[in-house]
C-alpha cells in the first residue's frame, strides 16, 4: 500500500501488465500515468474516502462538461459533483474513453477464458487491500483506449494509437484514492495485441516541473 507523499521526491510505480495498484495522494498532486511502450489502455478511477464514500463518475463529468471526455483544463466530477481531478496536460494524441466499463470475468467467459485476469477483479482486490467495501464498481476513465462513437451510434473498440511514452498529467483536487490498472484484454486489439506496463508517478505541486 502506497502512503501519502511526504517530500518533494516524486512516488514512481510501475503496473504490471494485467494488474491494478492502490494510491493514496493528496490534494495538490500531480499525477502523471505513461504508457511505457504504447498502445496500453489504462483504467482509472478515483474515491473520496471518509465518513461517506464518493467516486469519480464519467456520467456527472460528462454532464458537467457537456463532453464525452474532459479537455485539457477541465476536471473530472464526482458521483455527487465535485471535482476530484484536473486533466492538465495530455501527451498523448488520444482518444480517451468514457462509455465502457472495465473489463471484466463475464468478458472473458463469453470468448472462452474464464479466470483471466480483469480490471474489475483488480480494482475490487486493490479497495480490500485498503480496507474498502464499494457499493457497487463505478465505470473507468478508460485513457488511451480508442473507442469513439460512430456517426450510427455504434461503440466499436480499435487497437489503441498511443505512441511510447504517450501521458496524461492529472492534479488532484483533494485527497484521494486512485486505482490504476494495465487493462487486461489480450484477445482483441484494444492493446494493441499485448497487455504491458503502464508508470505512474505521483508528484507534490511544488516538485512538479
Amino acid at each position: 500500500m502506497d502512503g501519502n507523499l511526504k517530500s518533494s521526491d516524486p512516488l514512481s510505480i510501475t503496473i504490471a501488465p494485467y494488474s491494478g495498484r492502490p494510491i493514496r495522494v493528496s490534494s495538490g498532486d500531480f499525477i502523471r500515468i505513461t504508457d511505457r511502450q504504447g498502445q496500453q489502455v489504462s483504467d482509472l478511477w478515483a474515491f473520496v474516502v471518509g465518513d461517506t464514500l464518493d467516486w469519480l463518475s464519467t456520467s456527472q463529468t460528462r454532464d458537467i462538461n457537456e463532453s464525452l471526455f474532459p479537455a485539457v483544463g477541465q476536471s473530472f466530477y464526482s458521483d455527487k459533483g465535485r471535482p476530484l481531478l484536473t486533466l492538465v496536460e495530455d501527451g498523448s494524441p488520444g482518444p480517451h474513453d468514457m462509455l465502457f466499463p472495465a473489463c471484466n470475468s463475464a468478458l472473458f467467459e463469453r470468448v472462452g477464458r474464464p479466470g483471466h485476469p480483469n480490471c474489475r477483479d483488480n480494482l475490487l482486490l486493490a479497495m480490500q487491500e485498503e480496507g474498502i467495501s464499494l457499493p457497487f464498481v463505478p465505470d473507468p476513465v478508460d485513457f488511451f483506449q480508442n473507442s469513439l462513437p460512430s456517426a450510427d451510434g455504434r461503440l466499436n473498440v480499435f487497437a489503441s494509437i498511443n505512441p511510447p511514452g504517450g501521458f496524461v498529467v492529472l492534479r488532484t483536487e483533494c485527497d484521494l484514492l486512485l486505482v490504476v490498472t494495465a487493462c487486461s484484454v489480450d484477445f482483441h486489439p484494444t492493446n494493441g495485441d499485448r497487455c504491458t506496463e503502464i508508470d505512474v508517478t505521483v508528484s507534490p505541486s511544488h516538485g512538479h516541473r
